[in-house]
């Protein structure tokens, strides 16, 4: 368990005894660490020490000025927000402080209220800026996971397949056996071309550019043709399709291409992780303003424990009770983009020995000849199986 929220610290360096104690007072009340110093030089030691989320300088003291404490404190941390006091008299300054790289500025006298004021804008800033500082940092981290994931996938294939050719070029082998090594050569290349295939299906899904099409789309077109496309490579292994959608009905707002992508991944994944004499059903129908779309297996099902991780980059259940087969761990992340991408949900649900059902949530487009409210919902899902 995490412990109590540390209050942001606030530093104050000013000359004058009467301004440090008066802001002092005010910043304590106000819930945070506040810190004064009486010059600049033990200002920046104080600076270094603490870390501040904001420094509050005083431009006009001796020794060290506050223009110079301004470079100086950048110079320890660019994040910590600063704010400069200043006479009237030094307006001009206090601005070209601003550029320099100050927050804002205080001219004196200033009330209680005014350094609230601008202490709490200031600390926002800075919550803002860590915060987008944060997402630049994992964003990095995971542009560097991605790439060192899909050179190591890249390399593994390529290696095998180097080996298999090297041996052949050197020795000399059955045609038996050269055959068997070719087709293991090819096997790897078909790895090698999905895997850049969903690569690139992955890049253009988070540039936008494959969801910047939104045309009214009827999903009992598409549905019915992906399963026809799949029917042999269903019948390859002992799997039956099936579609229960009613016609013309299932209408959604969005592009054609990346909606193929979405259910030709669940169906292939349905296929693949079936049993022999298994059965993929795919059910559609419009409830609550939603087109709802199941896509339900007979297969092992999947471990509970894997569920909430589904649907992550490069995820692939490793488990003895699950089905083992190439994949490229990027179809149901993939699947997921795309649907949140429409404002939609997708899940799944299932069942050790029984199988699994993804659920697809689009938002509804209406059906200009006969409405959404035309739609009758007998066909939505009866139960949390949708079997």
């Amino acid at each position: 368990m995490s412990g109590p929220a540390v209050p942001p610290a606030v530093v104050v360096i000013d000359d004058d005894y009467a301004m440090r104690l008066s802001c002092g007072k005010i910043l304590t009340k106000m819930g945070l660490r506040a810190e004064t110093f009486e010059d600049g030089a033990r200002g920046l030691e104080g600076v270094a020490k603490l870390k501040p989320d904001m420094v509050v300088v005083d431009l006009k003291m001796p020794g060290i000025s506050g223009m110079e404490v301004l470079s100086r404190v950048h110079e320890i941390d660019p994040q910590i927000v600063i704010v400069v006091i200043t006479g009237y008299a030094t307006i001009d300054t206090a601005v070209q402080a601003m550029k320099c790289g100050a927050y804002d500025f205080l001219p004196k006298p200033f009330s209680p209220d005014e350094l609230r004021l601008i202490v709490n804008r200031g600390l926002e800033r800075r919550r803002l800026g860590l915060e987008s500082q944060r997402h630049e940092v994992e964003r990095a981290m995971l542009t560097r996971r991605f790439v060192t994931f899909v050179a190591h996938q890249l390399r593994t294939p390529l290696v095998a397949v180097h080996q298999y050719l090297n041996v052949m070029e050197h020795l000399e082998q059955s045609p038996a056996k050269e055959h068997e090594w070719i087709a293991r050569c090819l096997a790897r290349i078909e790895e090698l071309q999905n895997l850049i295939a969903d690569w690139l299906t992955l890049a253009r899904v988070e540039g936008g550019a494959m969801l910047k099409e939104r045309i009214r789309v009827d999903l009992s077109q598409i549905i019915p043709d992906i399963l026809k496309a799949y029917q042999e490579t269903a019948a390859a292994e002992g799997v039956s399709l099936e579609a229960r959608v009613p016609e013309n009905s299932l209408y959604v707002l969005g592009d054609r291409n990346c909606l193929s992508v979405l259910f030709d991944n669940l169906i292939t994944n349905a296929i693949k992780y079936n049993k022999p004499g298994g059965k993929v059903t795919v059910t559609g129908a419009v409830s609550a303003g939603e087109v709802v779309i199941g896509v339900a297996d007979t297969g092992v099902g999947i471990p509970e424990k894997y569920c909430p991780f589904l649907f992550d980059e490069f995820f692939r259940v490793k488990d003895e009770s699950a089905k083992q087969t190439a994949g490229t761990g990027l179809g149901l992340h993939i699947s997921k983009r795309i649907v949140s991408e429409m404002g939609g949900t997708i899940h799944v649900e299932s069942q050790a020995g029984a199988g699994s059902v993804f659920w697809v949530r689009l938002p509804a487009a209406e059906d200009p000849e006969a409405g959404i409210g035309s739609q009758n919902d007998a066909g939505a899902e009866t139960d949390s199986n949708g079997r």
